[in-house]
């Protein structure tokens, strides 16, 4: 019975200490809107940032490749597959699974 009511003692202190800290976390600010305006400086127009850069840099004009040709390289990718794995289904040996395909998808 001791050990019932310290767990449950425990588990509404613990409730109890995660409901303060998500109220914390979820209350809002009570900063004025207007000492954040005259504390921040003047914005310039700057394109907005990217994920690991300040600037946007010129970009080399990007190809475009037809979708059919991307298709045909997925179908040749999954036949080159789909052959390795029936040839190793066929004669099963430790080298024949860990020969590599000759399809450029491979890392």
């Amino acid at each position: 019975m001791e050990m019932f009511l310290m767990v449950s003692c425990m588990s509404m202190l613990a409730l109890a200490v995660t409901a303060i800290a998500f109220g914390a976390a979820t209350r809002p600010e009570k900063s004025s809107s207007a000492d954040q305006l005259e504390l921040r400086p003047a914005a310039k127009a700057v394109a907005p940032g990217r994920f690991f850069v300040d600037q946007v840099l010129p970009s080399q004009p990007q190809t475009y490749v037809p979708t059919e040709v991307l298709l045909a390289q997925i179908d040749h990718h999954v036949r080159l597959e789909q052959a390795a794995a029936q040839s190793f289904l066929e004669a099963p040996s430790h080298t024949q699974l860990h020969t590599k395909t000759t399809t450029p998808f491979v890392n």
